[in-house]
This record gives structure tokens, C-alpha cells and sequence, in this order.
């Protein structure tokens, strides 16, 4: 576009400056046409600099397309908050939250049950599950109310998350969802995934109940987060026979103290 421009510039100083050149060999009609030209020059400059912001223009529109699928939050819950503010916005006790793990990394989980109505307007959700890696949030199970998605297929699932948070791919792969309470080792299938380079949400119908569910997740934490786990796990069971030793150890102890405890008492008052 800059050779364009350049081009524009030269022909039309060629065709300014011909006319004071050779101003006396030119004849009346012909300087006029000469005079002209440049008219026609200026014509195709503004089409030149029309068509070089046409993509400026496009570019803003896309822009703006992105930006409005925010996936690093669902509702008003965002990937990277402290438990502390997710608590708050959930109404609910900070103390709530449930300990998984305490090294390499502190796992905790809070769980979240919106307040019920029997009215078809009512919230769909029937529970998220926080999950937090050293107090931030890294991903959020989101459970729905089997009542209100009912008879609701794939495909309207689908087309309901996607009118917020944009088209969706269909990969072939599942997920693994945890809690205090259960380890799906299984997996979930993905019906569903939207996502960008820091976030994904996953659409999942869950195998032990008849719902719906999406997992939400920052991509970097929850890595970070799944390598914690696994580290703990490994801990926990490379030290679980000397965990139980203490716990014996500790059983016994108890009992002895309680026995003489009692000795001390029944011995004197004995009488056989």
C-alpha cells in the first residue's frame, strides 16, 4: 500500500509540475486538460485510503466479537478469585471449604447450592463445586437440576451455551472430575467444548445421574493444580504404612491411659 501511495505521489507531481515545465510549447485546451488530471489522481487516492481502513474496521468488529465471549468466568464467578471473594459472592462461610490437600500445594473445595423454586423460572443450576489451588480458583463443576433439563437434548444444550459463549468444537476426549466425596477415574465424556487459549468450558451429561453439567477451568491453574494432586497422592501413599504405624501407636497409648486410669480408681475399692 505504501508503493500505491508513492505512485499516487510521483504521477501527480509529474502531472503538476509538466505544466509549469513546459508551459509555452502547451497549448490553451491541452493545459487544461493537463490541469485536469490530477482531479482523477486525488479520485483514486480516497479509494486508496478507503480500501486501507476497510480491515481496520474489520479488525475492530472481531475485537469486539472476542471480548464478549468471556470464558474466564461463568456468571459472576471468575477463574484466578480468591476463596475468600468467591465465598462472599456465593453467601456463604469462607470456613466452609473443605481441605483435599495440604502439600505440595493447599486443594480445597467449596460447595455452592443456589436457593430452590419450584417455578420453571427458576435457576437451572442445582450446585457448583469450587475447587481452589492456594486460594484461587481453578476450576468450577457446574451441576444442573435434572428437573429443569429434562427432556433437553445435546444439541439444545448446545445451542443454549453457545449464544453466550460462542461456537463449540466437538473433540473426542473426556474429563476427570473430583471431590472430597468421589473420584470419577472414569471420566465424562465432552459433548461439547468452548474455549480459548487460558480457559475451557467442557459439557459433559453425567453418568450417574440423569443431568447435564459443564466444567469450567483456567488451563494453567488447573495444570498446575493436577500436578499438586498427583504429588499429594504419591505422598500419601508412600507414607501411608508409617501414617498407620502412628495412628496404632497412638490407639494403644490411649488405651494404656485409660487402664490405668481405671486401676487407679478400682484398686483401692477392690474386694474380692
Amino acid at each position: 500500500m505504501t508503493n500505491t501511495r508513492s505512485l499516487v505521489i510521483s504521477i501527480s507531481w509529474v502531472l503538476l509540475a509538466a505544466p509549469l515545465i513546459c508551459a509555452q510549447d502547451v497549448k490553451p485546451s491541452e493545459a487544461r486538460m493537463s490541469l485536469q488530471l490530477p482531479v482523477a489522481i486525488q479520485e483514486l487516492e480516497l479509494q486508496s485510503q478507503r480500501f486501507v481502513n476497510f480491515p481496520l474496521q474489520v479488525g475492530a468488529v472481531s475485537v469486539s466479537s472476542i471480548e464478549a465471549q468471556d470464558l474466564s468466568r461463568y456468571r459472576e464467578f471468575r477463574l484466578g478469585t480468591s476463596l475468600s471473594a468467591v465465598a462472599k459472592q456465593a453467601d456463604v462461610e469462607p470456613s466452609e471449604a473443605r481441605v483435599i490437600h495440604e502439600r505440595p500445594a493447599v486443594i480445597q473445595e467449596l460447595e455452592w447450592r443456589p436457593r430452590g423454586s419450584s417455578s420453571p423460572q427458576a435457576d437451572a443450576v442445582s450446585e457448583v463445586l469450587f475447587s481452589f489451588y492456594n486460594g484461587k480458583l481453578f476450576r468450577m463443576v457446574v451441576n444442573y437440576d435434572r428437573h429443569k433439563t429434562e427432556g433437553l437434548t445435546d444439541e439444545d444444550m448446545i445451542e443454549a451455551i453457545s449464544a453466550k459463549y460462542g461456537t463449540a468444537t466437538r473433540p473426542e476426549a473426556k474429563i476427570i472430575l473430583f471431590s472430597s466425596f468421589q473420584v470419577y477415574n472414569d471420566g465424562e465424556r465432552v459433548i461439547a467444548r468452548w474455549e480459548d487459549s487460558q480457559y475451557s468450558f467442557n459439557l459433559f451429561r453425567s453418568s450417574y445421574q440423569p443431568t447435564f453439567g459443564i466444567l469450567v477451568l483456567s488451563k494453567r491453574l488447573d495444570t498446575m493444580a493436577g500436578a499438586a494432586i498427583v504429588e499429594a497422592i504419591r505422598l500419601d501413599e508412600q507414607e501411608a504404612p508409617q501414617r498407620e504405624t502412628e495412628r496404632q501407636k497412638k490407639r494403644d497409648d490411649e488405651d494404656h491411659a485409660a487402664q490405668e486410669k481405671a486401676r487407679l480408681v478400682n484398686k483401692p475399692n477392690f474386694r474380692p
